[in-house]
């Protein structure tokens, strides 16, 4: 076999393979004699049928056969002798006078860009007291509980109401409940009817009205007025939890108190905001990467990766309840992350290999500790994790990653910000 590869635009190569028809052939006819060997065929005893039968039933099927495990052959023989790094399948189609075209694509040569143009802003985060007191009034909060008052309901409150809402006269759908809960102040019902509702009492009963905005959720509502009947059912005051040794022991820190309790705070927030500092730095480098190492991506990596993000989207959105049929995802959306994605691992496999960046035991075992700091028997995460070495690959390969960002990070410009948490965590 002879075989030429051409260059064509691109990642993109064909090869043409010129396979021997007799040596085809021969093949084809050596299996038909072993399967005419042992065949069951209608009327004859096994192994005695006509091999001019045999060969019309098989010989098709046994000539495909023959004709894949060639091509798939003199391909790769094709490959290695052009020291070609083939990305994805080839497509084999019929060429001129006998011979089988094979296109293929092929993996960038990736050339490193000037890493020193690369802009990072690194936020440096330090976790206060003023942190911690935040934390504990939102697990206060989740630990809430309501005690009944006698008197005028004002924001924090939580009430029962009875209610009907009209619209030109009308009762419109949704717009009666009985012992309806709202919380006073927390927005999840619109602003008028909250407000219309402060200041009332157990018992008492009162009409006003409510303007739906323009862009309300439901279409039919959306810009209209509706007059509402309501009457106070009851009235409930927020009473939060001390931050107590009790408290604590509700949290699981049945040690050292609320001193201990600080502490896991305080222990759990920076090892947050160390990963949000860490996600917020890597994006950053690897958006310079792309940026100063510009390449070809191979199309076919790219199709596969679409389909992959598109299959999860569609067992992700099955899994949350809705139906096959009512699922519409077009391979349009996926593209720029299957992108993105592609051309991200290339380059990092490139960086890796070419400055031979590694992931010590050491450096897995920190991250096997870290992950294993948030579960309350860090000890047993540990060992769950080592009693199988594939289950290390996870943390090797962020390892590995949060190695080339170093390594580019020493390369590129770096800026620490003082950023405080609630920024860093997008509450502020």
């Amino acid at each position: 076999m002879t075989a030429t590869v051409e260059t064509l635009e691109g990642l993109n190569r064909r090869v043409t393979l010129n396979l021997s028809q007799e040596e085809v052939e021969a093949e084809v006819r050596k299996r038909l004699g072993k399967v005419a060997r042992t065949v069951r065929m209608d009327g004859f005893r096994p192994g005695k049928a006509p091999m001019k039968l045999v060969a019309a039933r098989y010989a098709n099927e046994i000539r495909g056969e023959v004709m894949g495990e060639a091509l798939n052959r003199e391909f790769g023989e094709a490959v290695q002798a052009g020291k070609l790094a083939v990305a994805g399948y080839p497509r084999f189609a019929p060429g001129e006078n006998g011979a089988f075209v094979a296109t293929f694509e092929v993996f960038p040569e990736i050339q490193v860009g000037d890493l020193s143009q690369i802009k990072v802003s690194r936020p440096v985060v330090e976790v206060s007291d003023a942190d911690v007191d935040r934390t504990l009034d939102v697990l206060r909060k989740q630990r809430v509980q309501y005690h009944a008052v006698e008197r005028a309901a004002c924001e924090g409150d939580r009430v029962h109401v009875d209610y009907q809402g009209r619209i030109g006269g009308e009762l419109f759908p949704g717009g009666e409940a009985k012992d309806f809960p709202v919380i006073l102040g927390e927005g999840r019902t619109l602003k008028d009817f909250e407000g219309s509702l402060a200041g009332m009492k157990a018992g008492e009963s009162k009409t006003f009205e409510v303007s739906f905005p323009a862009d309300y959720f439901a279409k039919e509502l959306a810009g209209k007025t509706a007059s509402f009947e309501a009457t106070l059912k009851s009235v409930h005051e927020a009473v939060l939890p001390e931050v107590d040794e009790a408290m604590a022991q509700s949290l699981g820190i049945h040690e050292g108190g609320v001193t201990k309790l600080r502490e896991e705070i305080r222990g759990n927030l920076a090892r947050e905001a160390k990963r949000r500092v860490l996600a917020k730095v890597k994006e950053q480098v690897l958006n310079g990467l792309l940026e100063t190492t510009p390449f070809d991506v191979p199309g076919s990596l790219v199709a596969m990766e679409q389909q992959g993000l598109k299959e999860k989207a569609f067992n992700d959105l099955k899994a949350r309840g809705l139906k096959e049929q009512d699922i519409k995802l077009g391979d349009d959306i996926f593209e720029p992350q299957a992108k993105r994605r592609v051309a991200l691992g290339l380059l990092m496999e490139a960086l890796i290999r070419e400055q031979k960046i590694t992931a010590s035991e050491d450096q897995v075992r920190a991250m096997v500790d870290e992950f294993a700091q948030s579960y309350e028997d860090p000890a047993e995460v540990v060992g769950w994790y080592y009693q199988d070495a594939s289950r290390l690959k996870e943390a090797r390969a962020l390892v590995l990653e949060e190695n080339v960002v170093q390594w580019v990070l020493e390369r590129a410009q770096v800026t620490d910000e003082t950023t405080p948490l609630e920024k860093l965590m997008g509450t502020a």
